[in-house]
């Protein structure tokens, strides 16, 4: 015995270690059912119209007060029986069926937008505005985060969706960069808000680092296991957030070029990771000091930096850019750009996996012949 008080820390330690993740495809199958959900339910059942009350009399207001909360909780519920629900069942119980539910499920939303542009005069519903696209797709991205936070300490989740030990990809790992982008879509910078000094960075932030010492003192007072290869012994997610936050308002880049400067540090980060600092941040070993407990985390804020400012070109590019066509800010135009985007991303992310796969091939030829 340790001195612990929770006398299964080890064992739920385990439980989240040395994992290896899943495949590309079923990743990407995963993150485009969550999507097709949300064009379901919109195209299926169209929002409730919210009755604002009026100056007529108490009793007036009264009925139509009532009249929005049923109307605010038929949404409520349509929201989880179409969207919370199902991505709760695909994460547990229906992992192992999700490439069959993924083909259905797109037929079926082909279908009925299909109908629904073919009957336009029955349809009410109409397109969503783009600051609501936005919108929902960073709530899907906080309800994701909630669910697998939640369900990774139980069996019902599968281990290959939890985060990686080493190598690897997996539900969890992209949820932490699809958290970093979420943020950086709609930032100050993306909607080239002027900078502030350092001093209004660390005040801005200072609800992220409240919640960081938080998360330390609760996690420490119940011994809660706490998995120190994923950010160190001190370090959490919150407080690279806040590092992330502060840097980026303290170092002024304009959007337009903020993505340069992002790619430039990815590779940088990743060419340091290959000369030696994947060795380090991957030992076991630890010193004394606070850089040596909390390596992991500490060094990962350049990473999460670098992808930061991507995100913030991005959403500057498609949203907040400042163009001399106002059509090009339409939704039709950003659908285009962010489906082309896409596209990209995805064949790059391909290319970069075959890449890598072919060289560790050559690798272990090479060893194979000697």
């Amino acid at each position: 015995m340790d001195g612990s008080l929770n006398p299964n820390k080890h064992l739920k330690e385990q439980f989240v270690s040395n994992l290896t993740g899943s495949s590309m495809l079923e990743i990407a199958v995963m993150s485009t059912v969550v999507p097709l959900l949300f064009v379901l339910r919109h195209s299926i059942c169209s929002s409730y119209q919210t009755v604002t009350p009026t100056k007529k009399n108490d009793h007036d207001n009264a009925v139509l007060g009532s009249k929005e909360l049923g109307n605010y909780m038929a949404t409520l519920t349509v929201d989880f029986l179409f969207i919370v629900l199902p991505m709760l069942l695909i994460f547990t119980v229906l992992a192992d069926w999700v490439y069959i539910f993924a083909i259905p499920m797109m037929v079926l939303v082909f279908s009925v937008v299909a109908a629904k542009r073919f009957d336009a005069s029955n349809y009410s519903g109409g397109s969503l505005s783009l600051r609501t696209n936005v919108s929902s797709y960073r709530v899907l991205v906080m309800i994701i985060t909630f669910v697998c936070i939640l369900a990774v300490d139980f069996k019902i989740f599968p281990r290959r969706y939890a985060k990686t030990e080493t190598y690897g990809t997996s539900l969890m790992d992209l949820g932490v960069g699809s958290f970093i982008l979420a943020n950086a879509l709609v930032s100050r910078q993306a909607r080239s808000v002027s900078s502030v000094n350092w001093k209004a960075a660390v005040q801005s932030t200072s609800p992220l680092l409240l919640l960081g010492f938080a998360r330390l003192l609760t996690t420490r007072s119940v011994d809660y296991q706490v998995h120190a290869g994923e950010y160190g012994v001190h370090w959490n997610f919150f407080f690279t957030l806040a590092a992330v936050s502060i840097l980026t308002s303290i170092i002024n880049i304009p959007p337009q070029y903020s993505g340069i400067f992002g790619v430039a540090i990815l590779i940088g980060f990743q060419y340091w990771l290959s000369h030696g600092l994947n060795v380090y941040l991957l030992s076991d070993e630890r010193g004394t000091d606070i850089l040596s407990k909390n390596k992991e985390g500490i060094f990962s804020i350049l990473g999460y930096w670098g992808l930061y400012l991507v995100g913030v070109q991005l959403g500057y590019y498609l949203f907040f850019g400042n163009r001399p066509a106002t059509a090009l800010r339409t939704i039709k135009w950003a659908r285009v750009r962010v489906s082309f985007i896409s596209l990209v991303f995805w064949l790059v992310t391909v290319l970069l996996d075959s890449v890598i796969w072919l060289m560790l091939l050559w690798y272990w030829l090479k060893i194979f012949r000697l």
